[in-house]
């Protein structure tokens, strides 16, 4: 019998190499503090699968409507990192990550700008392998997690 194929992933291209990329993180942060949402702060690149893979899942309508009840979303283009080309890494220092050994990095804040999710926020270069399911129940768990 011939195995079973996997469900398409959607995929999306959805960052945008911006002209100052912590002003849009300041904007998220101060419409947080205005809403009582938390952050969700993307950082990836166009050219790595595993981000537009999850760019892809956050664009359907499922993930919409937590987006829109939890979070102010932000993308954030981090280049090549690995290769010397990166870009915005100092938005991750600024919230206690030093590093990103991967793409794509997720950061939960607050308006107040506490990371909610240090020990995962690196652990998502398998966003492409990952059902949707696995991330919105871990996005919707981080929207209530205590900081």
């Amino acid at each position: 019998a011939p195995a079973p194929t996997a469900a398409p992933k959607p995929e999306a291209r959805s960052y945008l190499v911006s002209q100052n990329a912590s002003a849009d993180v300041d904007a998220a942060l101060a419409r947080a503090r205005h809403s009582g949402k938390r952050v969700l702060l993307v950082m990836g690149a166009n050219w790595c699968s595993d981000s537009r893979a999850l760019a892809g899942w956050l664009a359907t309508d499922r993930f919409s409507e937590l987006i829109a009840r939890e979070y102010e979303l932000v993308f954030v283009n981090i280049g090549m990192p690995r290769s010397g080309d990166g870009h915005n890494l100092d938005i991750a220092r600024r919230f206690g990550i030093p590093d990103l050994p991967g793409l794509p990095n997720v950061l939960v804040l607050t308006g107040d700008e506490v990371l909610v999710n240090p020990s995962t926020a690196t652990r998502w270069r398998d966003a492409e392998s990952r059902t949707g399911d696995a991330i919105y129940e871990e996005l919707a768990t981080l929207a209530d997690l205590p900081a």
